[in-house]
């Protein structure tokens, strides 16, 4: 089977009954693609980041995004929150989350032993996952908006895409040492949240990708709460997958 790369070789390509059944597509830009007569009977469509501005996600005409918006509220209670403009609403905010979290490590814990290190269809793991938003919270709250100078812990996992200088990591360290990371900064957080004033929000910081790039500190807790319940979402998928639900 042909694998494609990362690669602009494909830009602007035209696919005219062209048989893509089964074609997977990871981590790969499909903005402005127009499918026309097309059978998507069975597709799987995972964008984390739907559109929110002028450029609507057409099916049949029809601008699906506030649909699916509506329907992760409504499954995943709290996530609502995760634009909060506010003190007071981040605290509501992260309080969720937490809540949120705590249940789905549970119910992690409570499956055949070795279920956190499993990676389904190719995915992180659940293990992996947590110290993805280790590493996250690192990123987006010690770098971007604490400054501090060596934000990251040695557990924490980066994209394989990120530029990122982070301490080598172990390849498969001990779950227990995972959800102490874990725990640390989820606390590191809410301590942070649990103090923050208005004047701070709106306190200008560098992009930790591209420093020339503006932020506020609201922005990069915002990136945060997206980052924290997009993976939740994965992982409550995958569990799923693993429990045979």
């Amino acid at each position: 089977m042909a694998t494609f790369t990362r690669t602009d070789e494909l830009e602007g390509a035209r696919f005219v009954g062209a048989n893509l059944r089964g074609a997977r597509f990871v981590e790969s830009d499909l903005s402005g693609v127009v499918m026309r007569g097309v059978d998507v009977e069975g597709a799987d469509i995972d964008a984390p980041w739907l559109p929110d501005g002028d450029r609507p996600f057409l099916v049949n005409g029809v601008d699906v995004t506030p649909f699916v918006e509506a329907e992760l509220d409504r499954r995943f209670p709290g996530r609502e929150l995760r634009r909060a403009p506010d003190p007071d609403g981040l605290r509501a905010a992260w309080a969720a989350l937490e809540r949120t979290w705590a249940a789905t490590v549970q119910r992690a814990a409570g499956m055949p032993d070795g279920t956190v290190d499993v990676s389904v269809d190719g995915e992180w793991s659940f293990a992996q996952t947590l110290r993805h938003l280790v590493h996250a919270t690192d990123v987006w709250l010690r770098k971007a908006v604490l400054e501090v100078a060596q934000p990251f812990h040695p557990l924490g996992q980066a994209d394989t895409s990120s530029q990122d200088e982070v301490p080598p990591a172990v390849t498969t360290p001990p779950y227990a040492d995972v959800l102490e990371a874990r725990a640390g900064r989820v606390a590191m957080v809410r301590d942070f949240v649990a103090t923050v004033t208005p004047d701070e929000l709106a306190a200008q910081r560098r992009n930790p990708h591209g420093p020339e790039h503006p932020e506020t500190v609201l922005s990069c807790l915002h990136v945060i709460l997206e980052e924290e319940w997009e993976h939740h979402r994965f992982a409550v998928r995958d569990l799923d997958t693993l429990a045979g639900t």
